[in-house]
């Protein structure tokens, strides 16, 4: 049976006071035989990672964001923060994104899904590791990565089989994930069924060194996010990406800013991708995932 614990918060979003209800919401999940977890999962800032990161996740849950009643449409988004499978850049890729969709009327929804288990510093044992051997990184994720996949399946029946009770349309959910949130995104799409297909994706930055995306009939319309300078995946991978969605007759489209790196997230530099969500709801508008009323 799933358990949601109810929080209110008060939070303070681009200088105003907005009220957010917020949930957080277990998934169900099987332990893997093959991995323990010894730390507790813990949140907190990472001078590594020069971010708020979330860490030692071993148990999956949604933490939602509710628009306020007058501004709700019905759409939701499901998002997955990226971290290289090791942390959630929780703050960048996850609340900050959440909080604007919820601005916007859209119920968001923040995946805590499954990580490696990590020591003291999470973005410290991920650059050790890479450091090391890159092959050992992709051979330890591997082990986790189909438990986390499975979370962001969980995720999308979660919103769908409980749709009336969230107050969401069981046919506008989307899934979002950067970097390696993009990674769950593209194994969902590998892997769901028509229950729990979203029906819109965004992949931010996707990684796409741990699983090889294949666009099925399933697939829904996509918006890629990505930028020309991402100095950890080579663009021309994700045009790849673009070329082939298009290719397999799936709606496609694609913003590639020429500056941004990887990881730009909710981060304002003075670039052009800082307004990437504005473009991500212009073209949720235009393929009507989002209406201005829930009606």
């Amino acid at each position: 049976m799933l358990s949601v614990k109810k929080i209110i918060l008060l939070i303070g979003f681009l200088g105003t006071q907005i009220t957010f209800s917020q949930q957080v919401i277990d998934l169900p999940h099987e332990n893997p035989k093959s991995t323990k977890w010894e730390n507790a999962e813990k949140e907190y800032f990472s001078k590594k990672a020069n971010s708020k990161i979330i860490a030692n996740i071993s148990s999956p849950a949604l933490v939602k964001f509710e628009p306020e009643a007058k501004n709700k449409n019905g759409t939701s988004v499901i998002i997955a923060p990226g971290g290289g499978m090791y942390f959630l850049s929780i703050e960048s890729e996850g609340y900050n994104v959440a909080k604007w969709l919820a601005k916007k009327g859209i119920t968001a929804f923040v995946l805590k899904y499954r990580l490696v288990p990590t020591g003291e510093d999470a973005a410290q044992d991920l650059h050790d590791i890479i450091k090391k051997s890159n092959e050992e990184r992709i051979r330890i994720t591997n082990k986790i990565l189909p438990y986390s996949v499975n979370d962001g399946l969980n995720a999308i029946s979660y919103v769908r089989e409980n749709a009336e009770i969230l107050g969401v349309h069981p046919e506008k959910i989307g899934f979002m994930g950067f970097s390696a949130g993009g990674v769950i995104a593209f194994g969902v799409v590998n892997e769901c069924k028509e229950e729990n297909n979203p029906n819109f994706l965004v992949p931010v930055y996707p990684g796409t060194d741990l699983i090889i995306p294949e666009p099925n009939k399933l697939t829904p319309p996509t918006l890629f996010i990505a930028a020309a300078n991402d100095q950890l995946i080579d663009a021309t991978v994700f045009t790849s990406l673009y070329n082939l969605w298009h290719k397999s007759g799936v709606k496609t489209g694609m913003h590639m800013y020429t500056k941004g790196g990887h990881g730009f997230g909710t981060w304002k530099r003075g670039f052009p991708s800082d307004n990437w969500l504005d473009r991500f709801y212009e073209w949720a508008k235009s393929e009507t995932f989002i209406k201005l009323s829930l009606n």
